[in-house]
């Protein structure tokens, strides 16, 4: 099938990693009532439109939503509505809600906000899919600091060089209430001797508690973020805070050096 979308969503679909880790997480299954929140192109929807009894694919960008209803219109158990998912009422209680408004740490997304709204009309039994997301962070010197993603086609922009391993500083569920500031400390250890200048934040994605994806192209490419540049030897200890607002964007996020040793 000739799937009808915008440039956006068309890189989305040739991330097939992306594709078929969803696609597995949405297979096997008979779902009731289904919410696709920001379902874009619909694929997603196009996937559990035959073991689901209804969905509403709720997209709120006007060209792509006409590209859901294009690509969807021969399922008469859809139901694309060109709307801003916190202005929706939701109709009826859901059995699954799928909500693939992913980045980098949730931060320049509403994933969180969304949710939370979503979260009072899902049933006890419900599942959301994905079911949450992994967050860690290494440090790093880069040739020119500056926030921007790991992107295959400019590299020439984020030439860098690891300083430490991954440390894991947040796991969220996405089926509780979820608060959408972070502020945390993370503790590193440097492994080689040399300056420090940013930190690479790294995303992996729980599709299901048992299938975790990512990061990939198109799902969550790892960001940067300058810090305040400092000397480290190796096996260095060095505390840095992080705070951001998740769907509030980039311009959130604030570091601070708190103590090295």
């Amino acid at each position: 099938m000739k799937f009808f979308t915008t440039p956006y969503h068309q890189h989305l679909l040739e991330d097939q990693d992306r594709l078929s880790a969803f696609k597995e997480a949405l297979s096997g299954n008979h779902w009731g009532v289904v919410y696709d929140l920001g379902t874009g192109s619909g694929i997603l929807s196009y996937f559990v439109a035959s073991s689901a009894d209804f969905i509403f694919a709720l997209e709120k960008d006007p060209k792509s939503a006409q590209c859901a209803q294009e690509n969807l219109k021969k399922w008469p158990n859809i139901q694309v509505i060109n709307t801003d998912i916190l202005d929706f009422e939701f109709p009826q209680k859901a059995d699954l809600i799928i909500c693939e408004m992913l980045d980098t740490a949730l931060i320049d997304e509403e994933q969180v906000p969304v949710l939370n709204k979503a979260l009072k009309y899902l049933k006890a039994s419900g599942n959301i899919i994905p079911y949450g997301v992994i967050n860690g962070a290494e440090l790093v010197f880069m040739k020119s600091p500056q926030i921007c993603y790991q992107d295959v086609d400019s590299t020439h922009f984020y030439e860098y060089s690891v300083r430490g391993d991954l440390v894991i500083f947040d796991k969220i569920i996405f089926k509780s209430k979820l608060k959408e500031t972070v502020d945390v400390d993370i503790d590193f250890i440097s492994n080689i001797s040399g300056k420090i200048n940013a930190i690479k934040i790294t995303t992996f994605t729980l599709l299901k508690p048992n299938l975790i994806c990512g990061p990939t192209p198109m799902l969550n490419p790892p960001l940067f973020v300058p810090i305040e540049e400092i000397y480290l030897k190796k096996n260095d200890k060095l505390k840095l805070n992080l705070s951001y607002v998740m769907g509030g964007g980039l311009d959130t996020i604030r570091t601070k050096i708190k103590r090295i040793s």
